[in-house]
Parts: C-alpha cells; sequence; structure tokens
C-alpha cells in the first residue's frame, strides 16, 4: 500500500476506564477483538485497568509511513497516556511513581497467540526502584523488571527468548533453585545483569532505559507482528484478510506477581471442551499472564470441583473466596451480555480482581453444539442463533473416529484432556520434520515439551498434539482445539528430549518413528496404533440437526458409491444420493477383468459378451442401494473416465493380464498405447464413450431399470432412480444418449411387466453447458435435472488441472490472485457466475426444473451459502460432510431471511 492512498485515521486513540470508554463491542473491525471489549466492559462498569487503543485503521497508516510511527500518532499517544497516569495516580517514566503498561495486539479475528505481547513496559534501572520503594516489595519489583527484559528483548531486539530462559534455568541449578518463585530480589538483580550482558553481546549496544522510546519501539513491534510468519499462516488457515491490519491496546499494568494475595487466570465460563454449563480454567499464584499460557509452570484449578483425588493444588476458590465469588459474578454477567461462552483473562492484585480481556472462547464442535443448545434452551438466544453461533466446518472434529474401547490398550502416561478426538501416528519432535513426512504421506504425532505459536505450520501437518507441560489453557492446547486436532498436554509422567528426539516413559524409551495413540478426550497416550470406533450422532448434536433441518430450504445428499457410504450418508441424515460414481464399481477384483475384456474387445459383438459379464453385477450394486436409500432419490451419472484408466500400466500387470485374457501381450500394449491421451480430462470419455459405444450406456441402464423394479417389487417402495449423463456440452450429445436410455427403459418395461420411474439429467461441467443451460432443458424431452460437477467446471472455467494446481495456488495467493482454493470454496466470480447462468437459463425454459451440485463444493460452508443465493435445490457432498452441509445450509436461508 502506498502512502498516497493511505488516509489518515478518524481518530488516533479510543479511551477506556473507570468512567466508560470511547468504543463499544461493535467497533471490533476498527478496535480489534480486544480493545472493542476493553471499551465494552468499561462501559458495564466492570473492573477494568485504564489504557487506550490504537485503531487497525492506523496500522495502514504504518504501513504507508514505510512503517515508521507517524508524528500525529505521537503526540495523540502521549496525551492518552497522561490521561491514563492521571486516572491511576503515577506518571509515565517517573523514578519515583512510574506508570507501567502492557503493549498488546488486538485483530478484529480472533488469533491466539499469534501476535505479540509486552507487559511491565516503563521499567529501567532507576524506576525499577521507584516501583520497589512505592510497593514496599523489592523481589517483586525486580521480578517484574526481568519479565520486561526478556519479553521486550524477544519482541522487540528479535532475541530468542530461550537464549532468556537458558540464562535463568542455569542460574536456579547453581542456586539449587527449583522454582521462579523461589528468587529473592538479589537473585533477580543478577539475572537481570546477565540478561543485559547478552542483549549487548547480541546486539552491540545495551538494553534500552529511555520508556518513550520502549513504548515506540514496542508500538511498532505488535504492529509488524502481523507481518510475521506465524500470523501469515495462522490468517492462511483460517481465511482471515491480509489487509485487516491489528489494533494496539496500550493499558496501565496490574499485577498479578506481588505475592500469596496475587494471581493471574484464565477462566471460561463454560467447558470448551464438553460444553458443561460450569467454569472451567486454571490460575497461578505470585505470577503474570504469559505464566499460564506459556505452561512455564503447572497452573491450579479454579474451583474445587475441578479438583482431583490426591492433587495437593489448591483452587482458587478455597484460597481466595471473596476474589472467588468476584469473578464469578463477572462471568455470568459477560456471558449474559455478550449471549455467548466467554473466554475471560483476570489478575488478581493484592486481593482485587481485575478484568483483561473478554472474548466469545474457542470451543471443541462438541461443546460448541452444547453451549448453542443450552443457551437456547436457557432463553439467552434463540434456536436461530444458536444454530449460527455453531461453525458448520468444526462439526468434522465430531466425525472422525475415537478409541475403540475393547481394544488392548498399552498406556505410558496420562495427561490433561486437552482437545477432544483420538489419533495414531509416528512420533515427531521438530515441526519441519511434521510438515516434510505429511508431504510424504505419513501420518505424525506431534510430540513437544510445549508448543509456542513458531510451531504452528508442525502443528497444522500432524494428526494430533502431545506436550509434556503446560495446562488445558496452554497455547498447544488452544491451538488444538481451533485446529479440531486431538491433544494432550501436561503429560508429565513423559521425558521429552527434543534435541536428542527421544521420549521416555518410565524405563521405556520412544524415537522419532516409532507409533503413539493419543485420546484428547481422556488423556490418555498409549503405544503404538490403538483401533478407533466410529463416532454417532445423538443427544445435543440430533437435536442441533433437527433445529438445522427445519431451518433450512436446500436439501443435503451424499456422494456414495458403495453400500458402506450409503449406509454412513443416511446415518449422517443424507436425503438421497447426488452422485453414484459407476466407474468405482468395475474396479473390484471380480469385475475388473470383465471390464478390461470390454475394452480390449475387437468388435460389438465382443463387446456385448463381456458387458453381459458386468451386468448382473452392476444390478446387484444398484439394487444394494436403492435398499438402503428407500424412496430417497439416487443419482447415477453414466461411465464417466476414459477406457485407459482401467487398463494396466507396469510391464508385470500386462503380463498378467494378457494370460487372464488369452490375448497376446503385444495386442494388449497395442491396445492401451491406442487409448493413451495427451489431456484424458478433456479427451475420449462421459457422454463421448456412451456415444461411441451405446452398449455401454444400454447395459449400465438396464442395470439401473431392472434393479429398480426388482426392489420396488421386493420393499413395496417406489424407487426413482436420476440418470445422469456426464461431460454434456451439446443438446445433441444428450439426445443421443437420452434415446438409448428411453428405449433401454422401454425394452425392460415390456420384459419386468413394470412401470420403469426415472429422471433423466445432465452433469453440467462444462462451461458451454452452463451457457446453453435453456438448450438442454428445453421441452418435454430435455434433461429433467442439472447436477453441477463443480470440480472439472473450475478445471475447465479456470484452465487449471487440480492435480497440479498446487505450486500455481500457492504462488497465486502470495500475490493476492486467489484468496482460497478455488478447489475447496467456490470461485464466486468466475465458476459461481456460470453455475447462475445455468440455473437461470435452465428455469427460463423449465421453471420446475431441479439443480442441485455434486462436487466437493458441497460440503464447503461458504460455498453452500453461495449456492444457497443461487438458487439451487440441492448439494451434495461426501457422507462425512452431510452434517456439515445441513447446518451450512440452515445457516444460509436464516442469514437471507434476515438480509
Amino acid at each position: 500500500m502506498s502512502s498516497a492512498k493511505s488516509k489518515a485515521p478518524r481518530k488516533w486513540v479510543y479511551l477506556f476506564g473507570a468512567t466508560g470508554a470511547e468504543g463499544r463491542a461493535d467497533m471490533q473491525d476498527m478496535l480489534g477483538g480486544k480493545g472493542a471489549n476493553l471499551a465494552e466492559m468499561a462501559n458495564m462498569g466492570l473492573p477494568v485497568p485504564p489504557g487506550f487503543t490504537i485503531p487497525t485503521e492506523v496500522a495502514a497508516a504504518y504501513d504507508a509511513n514505510g512503517r515508521q510511527i507517524p508524528e500525529a500518532l505521537r503526540s495523540e499517544v502521549l496525551r492518552a497516556l497522561a490521561t491514563v497516569a492521571r486516572s491511576v495516580g503515577a506518571k509515565f517514566g517517573d523514578v519515583d511513581n512510574p506508570l507501567l503498561v502492557s503493549v498488546r495486539s488486538g485483530s478484529r479475528a480472533s488469533m491466539p497467540g499469534m501476535m505479540d505481547t509486552i507487559l511491565n513496559l516503563g521499567l529501567n534501572a532507576s524506576t525499577v526502584e521507584g516501583l520497589a520503594r512505592r510497593t514496599g516489595d523489592e523481589r517483586f519489583a525486580y521480578d517484574s523488571y526481568r519479565r520486561f527484559i526478556q519479553m521486550y528483548a524477544d519482541v522487540v531486539l528479535g532475541i530468542d527468548h530461550a537464549v532468556f530462559e537458558e540464562l535463568l534455568d542455569n542460574y536456579k541449578n547453581l542456586k539449587g533453585l527449583g522454582f521462579d518463585t523461589s528468587l529473592t530480589a538479589a537473585d533477580w538483580k543478577t539475572v537481570i545483569g546477565d540478561y543485559k550482558e547478552a542483549i549487548e553481546a547480541e546486539l552491540g549496544e545495551p538494553f534500552p532505559e529511555q520508556s518513550e522510546e520502549q513504548l515506540w519501539r514496542a508500538i511498532a513491534a505488535v504492529f509488524g507482528s502481523w507481518h510475521n510468519a506465524r500470523a501469515v499462516t495462522y490468517r492462511r488457515l483460517h481465511d482471515i484478510p491480509d489487509d485487516w491490519g491489528t489494533a494496539v491496546n496500550v493499558q496501565a499494568m496490574v499485577f498479578g506477581n506481588m505475592g500469596e494475595t496475587s494471581a493471574t487466570g484464565v477462566a471460561f465460563t463454560r467447558n470448551p471442551s464438553t460444553g458443561a454449563n460450569e467454569i472451567y480454567g486454571e490460575f497461578l499464584l505470585n505470577a503474570q499472564g504469559e505464566d499460564v499460557v506459556a505452561g512455564i509452570r503447572t497452573p491450579q484449578p479454579l474451583t474445587e470441583s475441578a479438583v482431583t483425588a490426591g492433587d495437593d493444588k489448591l483452587s482458587l476458590e478455597k484460597l481466595m473466596p471473596k476474589a472467588f465469588r468476584e469473578l464469578v459474578r463477572y462471568f455470568k454477567q459477560l456471558e449474559r451480555h455478550y449471549r455467548d461462552m466467554q473466554d475471560i483473562e483476570f489478575t488478581i492484585e493484592n486481593g482485587k480482581v481485575w478484568l483483561l480481556q473478554t472474548r466469545s472462547g474457542k470451543r471443541t464442535a462438541q461443546a460448541s453444539i452444547r453451549i448453542a443448545a443450552d443457551l437456547a434452551h436457557e432463553g439467552i438466544m434463540t434456536r436461530e442463533e444458536a444454530l449460527l453461533a455453531v461453525d458448520p466446518g468444526q462439526l468434522v472434529q465430531l466425525l472422525h473416529p475415537m478409541l475403540d474401547p475393547s481394544a488392548d490398550q498399552d498406556v505410558i502416561a496420562k495427561g490433561l484432556p486437552a482437545s477432544p478426538g483420538a489419533a495414531s501416528g509416528e512420533i515427531v519432535f521438530d515441526p519441519v520434520d511434521a510438515e516434510v513426512m505429511k508431504a510424504q504421506g505419513r501420518t505424525v504425532i506431534l510430540v513437544r515439551v510445549k508448543t509456542s505459536p513458531e510451531d504452528i505450520h508442525g502443528m497444522h501437518a500432524s494428526a494430533g498434539i502431545l506436550t509434556s507441560s503446560g495446562g488445558l489453557t496452554s497455547h498447544a492446547a488452544v491451538v488444538a482445539r481451533s485446529m479440531g486436532l486431538p491433544c494432550v498436554a501436561g503429560a508429565t509422567a513423559l521425558k521429552v528430549d527434543e534435541k536428542r528426539g527421544e521420549m521416555r516413559a518410565g524405563a521405556r524409551m520412544f524415537r522419532k518413528g516409532d507409533h503413539v495413540t493419543i485420546d484428547g478426550a481422556t488423556g490418555l497416550v498409549l503405544a503404538g496404533i490403538v483401533p478407533m470406533r466410529q463416532p454417532e450422532l445423538s443427544g445435543g448434536f440430533a437435536e442441533l440437526m433437527t433445529w438445522a433441518d427445519d431451518a433450512r430450504r436446500m436439501a443435503v445428499r451424499a456422494n456414495a458409491d458403495t453400500p458402506r457410504d450409503a449406509r454412513q450418508a443416511r446415518a449422517f441424515g443424507a436425503e438421497g444420493i447426488g452422485l453414484c460414481r459407476t466407474e468405482h464399481m468395475f474396479f473390484e477384483t471380480d469385475r475388473i477383468l470383465a471390464m478390461r475384456e470390454m475394452i480390449c474387445a475387437r468388435d460389438e459383438t465382443g463387446r456385448r459378451a463381456a458387458l453381459a459379464k458386468i451386468l448382473p453385477m452392476q444390478r446387484a450394486d444398484f439394487a444394494e442401494l436403492f435398499e438402503i436409500m428407500g424412496e430417497l432419490p439416487v443419482t447415477i451419472r453414466l461411465l464417466d473416465p476414459p477406457l485407459h484408466e482401467f487398463l494396466p500400466r507396469l510391464d508385470r500387470e500386462i503380463q498378467l493380464v494378457a494370460d487372464a485374457l488369452r490375448m497376446p501381450v503385444a495386442k494388449l500394449q497395442h491396445r492401451i498405447a491406442e487409448l493413451s491421451e495427451f489431456n484424458p480430462m478433456l479427451g475420449f470419455r462421459g457422454c463421448r464413450l456412451g456415444i461411441r459405444y451405446p452398449e455401454i450406456t444400454e447395459m449400465q441402464a438396464r442395470a439401473i431399470f431392472e434393479a429398480a423394479v426388482e426392489v420396488t417389487r421386493k420393499t413395496g417402495k417406489a424407487v426413482k432412480p436420476e440418470i445422469m449423463v456426464p461431460l454434456t456440452a451439446f443438446r445433441r450429445e444428450f439426445d443421443i444418449m437420452a434415446d438409448v436410455i428411453r428405449a433401454t427403459a422401454a425394452t425392460v418395461e415390456r420384459e419386468t411387466k413394470a412401470k420403469v420411474r426415472y429422471g433423466l439429467g445432465s452433469m453440467i461441467e462444462l462451461p458451454r453447458a452452463a451457457l446453453t443451460a435453456d438448450e438442454l432443458a428445453a421441452g418435454e424431452d430435455g434433461a429433467d435435472f442439472f447436477s453441477f460437477g463443480t470440480n472439472d467446471l473450475t478445471q475447465t472455467a479456470l484452465g487449471l488441472s487440480r492435480d497440479d494446481a498446487a505450486p500455481i495456488l500457492q504462488n497465486y495467493a502470495g500475490r493476492g490472485i486467489f484468496d482460497h482454493d478455488p478447489f475447496v470454496s467456490i470461485d464466486t466470480g468466475g465458476v459461481g457466475e456460470l453455475v447462475k447462468v445455468g440455473v437461470e437459463r435452465g428455469r427460463r425454459v423449465k421453471p420446475d426444473l431441479k439443480v442441485g451440485i455434486c462436487g466437493e463444493h458441497g460440503g464447503d460452508p461458504s460455498s453452500v451459502a453461495f449456492f444457497h443465493d443461487a438458487g439451487l435445490d440441492y448439494v451434495s457432498c461426501s457422507p462425512y460432510r452431510v452434517p456439515i452441509a445441513r447446518l451450512a445450509a440452515a445457516q444460509a436461508a436464516i442469514r437471507n431471511r434476515r438480509s
């Protein structure tokens, strides 16, 4: 962005404090989520330390100004800082009564741990003494100072935090001290000296002592953290636009590290793993907030009910009952105000409660469903609001296997159940190795002492996360829940050595490549691969799905080729099959030989002889699908892929097939060469096969109709298959195929003396078909229905092969050409326009034309919303995405009604 295009912000800073705020909760786009909610809590009269927010639009001005602080911002910040100082009775940079502040990021979308925070800013060699005198606690003052140096050096000066952790660990080992809380003021002074020496050795200049310089560099660093690698990766994974930028929150410090009457913690107003209506969270005595999320110390539970038998940890409820009751009151107030489960950060300073942040809490799919349903039952939100509160994409967490309880389990450790679900895989200790091994097709479990934001790429590549330290609100736990990954945290019985690539469990040693299984619902860590069990939809899930079905307009079908797929689709609530790919049936061992015999036949007589062998197999396949689906529609696509895909490729396979077919190898090789194509996707496939070899279409149609008659007579249910012609571009193509199908239907009716009921439609996967949809649908003999095959329509519209697209998409995403993968979410401006044109032109000549979509986009929530607005009657997707599509279709209908 150039400075010429950047507009000056409407307002440079927004104050908040005890008397209210200049912002509101609905100003998230400008103030970021953190700043907007701090303002809202201040307006509610809750105890929020005073401060101010620099809005997100200043981030654009900062970038446009060559990533320099604009001069206009400097004066406004200093005025705001003076206001904050007056409200707390201190002065920024004053050696006797210094104001200390935190500087935090705040995007409009929650990005936990992805950007930077600095605490205790304003401390230096002089002000630390003033803080010690003012508080009468020298140890606290120097503990706060070393924390500031450590964070500032990491965030602003770019020195790895591990440098300071190593210095501190060495000092504690030398002194025989086990915990940070054991260090005295004199100890901290020595450690601070070591820190400063390390900084000067690294940078060639001393640690900055001037408070204003610290502030400007910290603000710049927080603005800059929007561009750090982990933040960029997080935005890409969560579809957050790069041009949003971050706000910066500068807030007066309150201290949880002032002794045994001070604490810091994180709380969820409901259980983010299960959704239970119970306070869930952790705290640390005599600590600052970063200690909780960093997993440096093992936190204590907030409530007495969370204390496990035999645990000597005391709850906040027992240690500080007055502060706990006050917090509970605020938790209830905030949940009712925001009408959602809240994730709240708090500090207790010498018994006084302060709220530092609230936001809608990250939660598992299981919790999301239960919380939404419970809040609706409690009258806090409506059913429609409950449906909108659940992220459809998150449901995938519930639709995958869990540990089979009847299987043998070799438990090696137990940690905290940080994110539900189970996974097995090879141990990997390095996030980079996780990416490499995933690219090789291997499934991995990332094992770490604790994770940090820099690990996000490796976490994304892993099937599950296992840490030996940290709690339920640690980085590993929060990020795993947001990604839908199983996670076991704080498995302290495991001794993890990341550098050596070893994990010790008692006397047993595990290394990279060894298999382990984790169960994020129970916290169990198991050796080897443990069998999994399929999920079931029941309870709150079933209730929410019922509400979704009542709210949506579009039907949801499944892409199912096998009886197993069809049964799973029914279990997940599919209302029919939107795509049965018949070619998948031909690859079964007992029929591939007959298929190859047909392909290699010299003439029609030979082909028909081979097809006669396939017919009963196809008929049985269709009959089983019809029985499973009952009277629900079953859309069957006729043979689509090019014939060479059914033939062998390797010399050894060619010899075996030639022997089985009793034909010379040379002849088979000739046929393979004859069928090979430079671009098979646009070659001899789809309806082009049926037109060249009508006997294939005839056999498939006969199998469909005979199976329909058989099942109708057997079950008494009116089976109505829908036959779909693939790769149609011209009306004449459709008519030629339709003539064969209708003639076959008439023949079966004569032979069985039964009425054959069926629909006959066209798959729309070529741009010409969409543009001439009125021709395909016109007249009684035109298509009864359209089904958009958006996988191939995307390929043909964009001229982009899905199999070769990855490097192109990666390059284009970095250059802003694509903001998402068009094979995952529909390209609304191009492919989507073809869909809308096809729907409009088809219904212009046939108003009751049924229209659906059967590409993978049918299970993508944003695409489902587009298809709803485009007027489609149904979407079809893989069985495991059916519940996702059901909820997404309901949300689209609700939003459409509201707008």
